[in-house]
């Protein structure tokens, strides 16, 4: 059996700073007079939220999966223990990335759950198109994960930034760990996705 990473997902415990990898994608804090805060994320499918909110769970947050006019989304209560992590990730009202943020396993596992996307041949770890000052300082962050990426816009217009590469996807593979269900694994990075060219 293989050595994990120290910065895998599988070979640390879940932890609440991990949430910082659904702000890194489509994840938003809204603070309440600076002394609660609350979670939202969007999802495209079912699978991403009941995974996000088990994920949550995990880490000591409750959440609740809801159908809105515009997909589902997945909402916490607002929350005392929130309003650090709101504090650090937002300036005035538009979301920031924090001086010196960082990322290990458990934090890019949780972005992948929330938005994480095959796109030509490469892993796509969609953005949040509404914090657009953030993304090239994510970009620098997922490139010191040792996974160097680059800005994609896909089809439907929606940023993100693009791992391609056998060594690279193996990386990232071995850094979010196994997919969390059978609907996930087509969603989910691994080297044996890598669409041979002509």
């Amino acid at each position: 059996m293989a050595q994990l990473s120290f910065y895998s997902a599988d070979a640390n415990p879940p932890a609440r700073g991990d949430i910082a990898g659904l702000l890194c994608g489509p994840g938003r804090l809204v603070s309440f007079g600076g002394v609660t805060a609350r979670l939202s994320v969007p999802v495209p499918e079912a699978w991403r939220g009941q995974a996000l909110r088990r994920a949550l769970a995990d880490r000591g947050v409750d959440a609740t999966l809801y159908t809105s006019g515009d997909g589902l989304l997945l909402r916490t209560a607002f929350r005392r223990d929130l309003t650090a992590l709101a504090a650090a990730w937002t300036a005035g009202t538009e979301k920031t990335c924090p001086p010196g943020v960082t990322l290990g396993g458990a934090a890019l596992r949780l972005w992948v759950l929330a938005a994480g996307e095959w796109t030509d041949g490469s892993y796509l770890l969609r953005l949040d198109p509404a914090a657009p000052d953030t993304h090239e300082t994510l970009a620098g962050v997922v490139t010191a994960c040792g996974l160097p990426a680059h800005p994609y816009n896909a089809e439907d217009g929606g940023p993100g930034l693009r791992i391609s590469g056998r060594r690279r996807l193996a990386r990232l593979a071995e850094l979010v760990g196994r997919p969390p269900s059978a609907a996930a694994e087509s969603h989910w990075p691994a080297v044996s996705r890598v669409r041979r060219t002509a």
